[in-house]
């Protein structure tokens, strides 16, 4: 089973790329999102996903782990393909999705070649409690690249004074904080759909706050959506 490719893009298609890996080319479908990102003759490292039929194996690659992820569970709603997961992607990036889906955003789906009317609602029904989480700093940010980002630093300014926290780090944090507070309110009785929301919201505008103020937040935001 392939999971990963590093090597030298040696042509780019529409919606494939064959990969150089040591003088074997591999054919590998992607979304023209993550296409648009390569560059022919240059080195890349790709995420794939192995789909292994009776008649065939097919490559479909990624370049971060939230667009593979929710290739993966796209493909798990009956009637949805490799190919048209992939029409999806190149629509909506992943934070995109997750709003989407978030929202019940069926006009959202519609952007993508292949999906109609009836299947965007069935999306958004049966996506409702499967939501990919995005770490929030990369929600409205259509590109994630993180081949381009993990060496990099980033500046967190408090009222006293200013230091570099590793990217990695405020990454985990706030991807920790975001599913931390998702799973307090569904253990609380919130539904999903509506927990990640509202998480999402609070850890975006309170970068700063411990888990404990953030859930306390979020559940004052519940509080007053209920009067």
């Amino acid at each position: 089973m392939i999971a990963k490719l590093k090597g030298i893009i040696d042509n780019i298609g529409e919606d494939c790329c064959i990969i150089d890996v040591n003088g074997v080319g591999y054919l590998v479908n992607m979304s023209s999102r993550s296409l648009a990102r390569l560059k022919q003759g240059e080195y890349a490292s790709l995420l794939i996903e192995t789909v292994i039929k009776e008649d065939s194996i097919t490559l479909f690659g990624f370049q971060n782990p939230w667009e593979k992820e929710w290739f993966n569970t796209l493909t798990k709603i009956q009637g949805v393909g490799g190919k048209v997961c992939l029409s999806i992607l190149s629509a909506l990036s992943p934070a995109q999705l997750s709003q989407a889906v978030a929202a019940q955003d069926k006009s959202s789906f519609l952007r993508a070649s292949g999906v109609g009317p009836k299947l965007a609602a069935r999306l958004v029904t049966e996506l409702k409690d499967k939501i990919v989480t995005i770490p929030v700093e990369y929600m409205g940010n259509s590109d994630i690249d993180i081949s381009t980002q993990q060496d990099t630093q980033k500046e967190v300014t408090t009222k006293k004074t200013t230091k570099k926290v590793p990217l990695e780090d405020t990454e985990n944090e706030t991807y920790n904080n975001t599913e931390d507070v998702t799973s307090a309110l569904t253990n609380l009785g919130y539904q999903k759909i509506d927990a990640y929301r509202v998480a999402t919201e609070i850890c975006l505008n309170n970068p700063k706050a411990d888990l404990g103020t953030l859930i306390r937040l979020a559940l004052k935001e519940f509080n007053q959506l209920e009067k």
